[in-house]
């Protein structure tokens, strides 16, 4: 039959404790010969103490490493664990070569970043500019986004999952030149959601080899 592994020193104490009268019994027979009743009675009382405090001294430190035992079974299932955890996580840049302006476009246009950083899981999409979520999960991403001088600064982009959006950067001031902004979002999503980085219409943004435009994501943690 199958025993709580916690109960073991109990069964334990109660077999030593079984074993330490046998042992009071063959001693009280060594005893009868030592005296009176009150004599006999005080050695066996003294064997059964000093049998008893050894056992269960010995059971104490049986408990205290079944203890450690179980906690590290426990660490072991939780390191199995996360290695069994899907590995998901990209990262890209805007251009993967050359330097100018992206847009404007009549629409909306999701951005697609073409320089690929890292891609686990193949979750995103750089002909399309768009993650799509393989794990049901909670995800962190974030986004940048750079604007250039010449037109005037004319940006915005949008962090979008399906047709919703979520977070966005803006730039439209023309005082100023080079601006950069990021912004970023954690999000619950279903496996075969999207998500993406939007440039609104009739804007712009500006990229070149500093891969100031970029995109990125990960899975926190799967659901």
């Amino acid at each position: 039959m199958d025993s709580n592994p916690a109960e073991l020193p109990k069964i334990i104490l109660v077999l030593l404790l079984g074993c330490c009268f046998c042992v009071a019994e063959n001693n009280d027979k060594g005893c009868q010969n030592s005296g009176s009743t009150s004599s006999r009675d005080i050695c066996c009382f003294i064997t059964i103490a000093q049998t008893v405090g050894a056992l269960g001294e010995k059971v104490t430190n049986m408990a205290d490493k079944i203890t450690l035992l179980e906690t590290r079974l426990q660490n072991t299932d939780r390191e199995v664990l996360e290695l069994r955890s899907p590995r998901v996580a990209f990262s890209a840049a805007l251009r993967d070569s050359g330097s100018g302006n992206i847009g404007p476009f009549t629409t909306s246009t999701p951005l697609k970043y073409k320089r690929i950083f890292s891609n686990y899981g193949d979750c995103y999409n750089p002909s399309t500019g768009i993650f799509t979520a393989t794990v049901n999960g909670v995800y962190f991403f974030r986004f940048s986004m750079l604007n250039n001088v010449d037109p005037i600064p004319n940006s915005g982009v949008s962090l979008k999952k399906n047709d919703q959006r979520l977070t966005s950067v803006w730039d439209t001031s023309g005082t100023d030149s080079h601006d950069i902004g990021s912004n970023a979002a954690v999000i619950p999503l279903k496996v075969g959601d999207n998500v993406y980085v939007e440039l609104q219409a009739n804007m712009l943004v500006f990229d070149d080899s500093m891969n100031y435009n970029s995109f990125s994501g990960f899975l926190l943690f799967p659901e």
